[in-house]
């Protein structure tokens, strides 16, 4: 679980910018927190950002994203000379040179099911890993797994293994990253955070690719199928069909460019060559989702009549490519994290997907949401609490991006936030001159 993202100089944000999922001692909605270890605290199972259009809201996502998919792939993505793709401030004439800088700090139980609590961070400019650390707690209190300084490295433990690895580690490779596929036991255990328990959202035009994903997986197609319904009241059942296709050159199609179709044959040749006829054999998958909805016989009887995936409407396709990422996180106790999270949906089918994050029966394991949004309903403190409240603003003048929690302006216990909210008190709403319309 994810107790703090802390990133700077990156995109529109020059400064530090802090998210916390712990809970404060607000006493609404505590039923709701997440319990991670004896009088350790309590998290936010959700936090959501609002912000004008522009104002930098979508760059919390991207800068978690980022860092994410770079540790995830740093040792093989960074051969010699590759840049390292940080987006530092740039309206400015000095900040590009600074390095951009992440930080997590997160928690997860080992074998033995004890709770592990973990601090990475790094610091990187287009050409080099400036800064890099990692600390756990093994015996629950903070201890240096590794610390970096360009291509200077620290060792309080397996020093001789771990100085191997940092000999071959180029600089603008992570040492964690590298360190992780080189069987260093600590770096391992944190890494299976960020691969197995980060889950970033997808767009509706993948939900072919995520119908063949999950097609030998009945709970995730149940899933679909759920979220379907309560999206469209209409729609009373789903099928889902996946058939499976021989590929071979005989079967190319004649309206094939020429050049396209040397290539395949040549792809086709080249594993037959390497492979046994069996494994040779390509197998192309179309999947085909079907949902089923009540209509009128002409005799007046009432029937299910078929609508393919193309003739729903953006809200059910949209809630329908969210629902494998949603199950996963719920089943796994991970993390999710959705972009614009009101985009083709309802309000209520928000308030849906937050409320089976913000429930402990539907969330047993403590999984985590971080979204954005547009949508001042949630601001009605019905679902959440004034500490997974953030807001994002824009300065007008510099250009500069500034995260803060409703919690840091010392709001009053009654006070109606989204009724402040729109009348612009906590900033981050648009700037507007209505006109006067004759």
């Amino acid at each position: 679980m994810l107790l703090e993202f802390r990133f700077q100089n990156y995109r529109s944000f020059r400064e530090e910018a802090v998210l916390s999922m712990e809970a404060t001692g607000l006493s609404s909605l505590n039923t709701c927190l997440i319990s991670w270890n004896k009088n350790k605290g309590r998290l936010l199972p959700a936090a959501a950002i609002f912000g004008k259009n522009a104002g930098g809201k979508s760059n919390v996502i991207r800068a978690f994203w980022l860092a994410v998919q770079f540790i995830r792939n740093a040792q093989r993505t960074q051969y010699a000379g590759a840049s390292i793709p940080v987006r530092p401030f740039r309206l400015d004439d000095y900040s590009f040179k600074d390095p951009t800088t992440f930080t997590f700090v997160f928690v997860m139980s080992d074998k033995e099911h004890r709770w592990q609590k973990y601090w990475y961070s790094f610091s990187a400019t287009e050409h080099e890993i400036v800064q890099e650390s990692l600390y756990h707690s093994p015996k629950g209190q903070k201890a240096l797994v590794f610390s970096r300084e360009g291509q200077t490295f620290k060792f309080t433990s397996k020093k001789a293994t771990r100085k191997l690895i940092g000999d071959v580690v180029a600089k603008n490779q992570l040492f964690f990253s590298i360190a992780s596929t080189m069987n260093d036991v600590d770096c391992i255990q944190a890494m299976r955070w960020f691969r197995s328990q980060i889950t970033f959202s997808r767009d509706y035009p993948d939900i072919p690719q995520q119908l063949l994903a999950y097609a030998e997986n009945p709970d995730m197609l149940r899933a679909i199928n759920r979220y379907a319904k309560a999206a469209d009241l209409g729609i009373s059942d789903m099928k889902f069909e996946v058939n499976p296709k021989k590929f071979a050159e005989t079967a190319l199609p004649d309206t094939l460019p020429e050049d396209v179709k040397t290539a395949l044959s040549q792809f086709l040749q080249a594993l037959r060559s390497n492979l046994s006829d069996k494994e040779a054999q390509l197998l192309l998958r179309e999947v085909r989702a079907t949902s089923f909805h009540p209509g009128i016989l002409k005799d007046g009887t009432s029937d299910l009549f078929p609508l393919g995936l193309d003739d729903e409407s953006d809200g059910t396709r949209q809630l329908m490519a969210l629902a494998p990422d949603i199950e996963k996180a719920l089943l796994t106790g991970g993390l999710l994290l959705i972009d614009e999270i009101d985009t083709a949906l309802h309000p209520l089918l928000v308030q849906y997907i937050l409320a089976k994050f913000q429930s402990k029966q539907s969330n047993p394991l403590g999984a985590q949401l971080i979204f954005t949004t547009h949508d001042t309903e949630l601001l009605s403190m019905e679902l959440l609490r004034k500490d997974q409240l953030y807001f994002v603003d824009k300065d007008r003048n510099s250009g500069i991006s500034e995260l803060y929690s409703i919690s840091d302006l010392g709001t009053r216990t009654n006070e109606n936030v989204r009724k402040s909210y729109l009348l612009g008190k906590y900033g981050a709403i648009p700037s507007l001159t209505p006109e006067e319309v004759e």
